[in-house]
């Protein structure tokens, strides 16, 4: 597996660095957290990277998108993570185009995929119930109703739920919680009568929110993919945005490592530059060593997507497992090396740390992934 972009990803991630640099800062970020902006992000900085070809990466060219894969999509991420960009790229650009383009039908890739393409439109996953990531567990009932089902049941930490347009439900139609056959995806109109969305603010100043579903009926065209077999379908999105995370992780953390290098360089104690002290020499080339490891881990996933390699679930596992590490080492030490002013909001080292424990724990943390691939290789 060779993991060298080509002349095309280098150019995109030349613009993407650019572009992010430019209109999504840090600062950004502390604007809509100040302001208490309920949606969250920019939907003016949403059109303008629906413009730049970053909503409809995924999406085909004749729905509209630009179709440039996975590697491409991370490289966007990276660079969101690198600035703190907060946008509805990984519930709709990455979560809700895979589940359009590879399990829609065509009448629902046409009302949708041009939409994601154009940022005219956010969607997100209902997936999670509860406190940690359990695809299995899902507790949520889609019972047959008439030509169509009723669906009842709670979801937590619904990425950009509280602005979707429409949401991607995973919901139980056969088996108990636990089984793997039996879970079936639906498109739900969040303002269809039984729905309740409730806002949550997350510790990294952006939006998930809490849905009920209480009796919600849908019709038979808002199925997903096949009836009972939505794990299929849900593997391969759970697998893009385990890479995704992964991606914007590495940005995330190696600008931590970069702002806590600068800062070892200018600050004074004791007369000298603290970055002169062999003890912290001594993290920041393990950490530097780290992400080294990460990068190879991140391109390997990406590249596993798009090459739809058969071990694919195991590459974006050990990415979204290594990153997941790794960065909150990098947030954590960041935090300890800068003293006592990192712990204040001055300093954006504390604003890194936070967006890495929420994303961290996105799609199943690193003790998630790590007994995944234990379990798949027989351990």
């Amino acid at each position: 597996m060779g993991l060298v972009l080509n002349e095309d990803e280098v150019m995109l991630r030349e613009s993407a660095e650019g572009f992010f640099a430019d209109k999504a800062p840090v600062t950004e970020l502390r604007k809509l957290r100040d302001g208490n902006d309920e949606t969250g992000f920019s939907r003016e900085l949403w059109k303008e990277m629906a413009d730049m070809g970053f909503a409809g990466i995924l999406v085909p060219e004749e729905h509209g998108g630009v179709d440039m894969g996975y590697m491409a999509a991370g490289l966007v991420a990276e660079q969101m993570g690198r600035n703190l960009t907060a946008s509805p790229f990984l519930s709709t650009a990455i979560l809700a185009a895979t589940a359009l383009r590879n399990s829609g039908t065509p009448e629902q890739q046409a009302a949708w995929l041009p939409k994601i393409a154009a940022g005219d439109v956010i969607m997100a996953l209902a997936l999670d119930e509860g406190g940690k990531h359990n695809p299995r567990g899902t507790t949520v009932t889609a019972k047959p109703s008439g030509n169509g089902f009723k669906i009842s049941g709670h979801k937590a930490m619904v990425v950009d739920g509280h602005v979707a347009d429409a949401l991607i439900v995973a919901a139980r139609t056969s088996g108990e919680p636990g089984d793997a056959d039996g879970i079936s995806l639906f498109i739900v109109d969040p303002k269809s009568k039984g729905v309740d969305v409730e806002r949550t603010i997350m510790v990294d100043s952006r939006n998930a929110a809490r849905v009920d579903f209480d009796e919600v009926e849908v019709a038979g065209d808002a199925l997903l993919g096949s009836l009972d077999e939505g794990m299929d379908a849900l593997g391969t999105v759970l697998n893009a945005g385990r890479a995704a995370v992964a991606a914007e992780l590495l940005g995330t953390s190696d600008q931590a490592f970069q702002i806590t290098v600068d800062y070892l360089k200018e600050r004074k104690q004791f007369g000298k530059i603290i970055g002169e002290f062999q003890a912290l020499q001594h993290r920041a080339s393990h950490l530097y060593s780290e992400m080294e490891l990460c990068r190879s881990a991140v391109l390997a996933a990406l590249t596993a997507m798009d090459a739809n390699d058969k071990n694919t679930s195991l590459y974006c596992a050990m990415a979204k497992a290594k990153l997941g590490s790794v960065a909150k080492l990098a947030g954590v030490e960041g935090v300890q090396m800068h003293g006592g002013v990192g712990m204040t909001d001055e300093y954006d080292i504390g604003l890194y740390l936070k967006r890495i424990r929420v994303a961290q724990e996105l799609f199943g943390d690193a003790h998630y992934h790590m007994d995944q691939i234990a379990s798949a290789m027989n351990y």
